[in-house]
């Protein structure tokens, strides 16, 4: 039994060896991943098209609101953002590993649209709210206030995933070793895969859990932007709910 197990061992290190030999890329990229984490290593990147979906979305929920809750012209900012967002794919159209200051600027430009869009939706909805000229129709009032809060949390989701250790171009090159977020597989990698590394969809729920519960969960803001920029959301999702549900249940009463 030993001399096959001794045998087993021995072609279990030449295979390994063949493999260092053949592919030195991919070896010293296992290396790697072996004392450095993935977040911190150089990656592939994450894929352009779940975000892309994302913003789809906020520019149509934008576009579906009534009128009076848009900021004049209505399809300004639509429009605009549409364009970006077509632009962005057209020149990076795959893995956001692309370091560019143009495609830096267009992305930012993409989520300060989105963010004056939705923040112009939110102030009317709330002033209305207050001084009685919106809130007649409680289906009405709730479907407009749960696109506007739900867009909230796309346009903060991208501001955190725009802004973390420099954007995702620069967390794919591992170019700055300190999160801003500190998500449990940077705390605890024992229960995550080697390969992973925060994408998209972890900072839509990380945005999501704060403007539900108006807190941090499970991700914890590592530095001060970070933190104030929740606490901001938190006050916005915090606004919008307690004025669209009080105002619905009083019509319905």
């Amino acid at each position: 039994m030993e001399p096959t197990d001794a045998s087993g061992e021995h072609r279990s290190i030449v295979q390994r060896v063949e493999t260092a030999v053949s592919h030195p890329v991919h070896a010293l990229s296992s290396l790697e991943h072996g004392i450095v984490p993935a977040w911190r290593s150089r990656t592939r990147g994450e894929p352009r098209w779940v975000v892309s979906i994302a913003v789809a979305c906020a520019i149509g929920m934008q576009i579906a609101l009534p009128a009076k809750l848009a900021l004049p012209p209505k399809w300004l900012l639509p429009i605009l953002g549409t364009g970006l967002l077509v632009g962005l794919v057209a020149v990076n159209p795959r893995r956001l590993d692309k370091r560019s200051r143009t495609i830096r600027a267009m992305s930012i430009g993409l989520t300060i649209v989105l963010s004056l869009a939705n923040a112009a939706s939110a102030g009317r909805l709330v002033v209305g709210v207050v001084h009685g000229h919106l809130g007649t129709e409680p289906v009405a009032l709730l479907l407009s206030g749960g696109a506007i809060w739900l867009t909230n949390v796309i346009v903060f989701s991208l501001w955190f995933w725009e802004l973390d250790r420099g954007g995702p171009a620069d967390r794919a090159h591992g170019l700055r070793d300190y999160p801003d977020f500190v998500f449990p597989q940077m705390t605890s990698p024992e229960f995550a895969p080697p390969d992973w590394e925060p994408e998209y969809l972890d900072y839509f729920y990380l945005s999501f859990t704060n403007a539900a519960a108006f807190s941090p969960t499970d991700v914890l803001p590592a530095v001060r932007w970070a933190k104030m920029t929740m606490m901001l959301q938190a006050m916005v999702s915090l606004a919008t709910v307690a004025l669209v549900i009080a105002r619905a249940v009083n019509i319905l009463q």
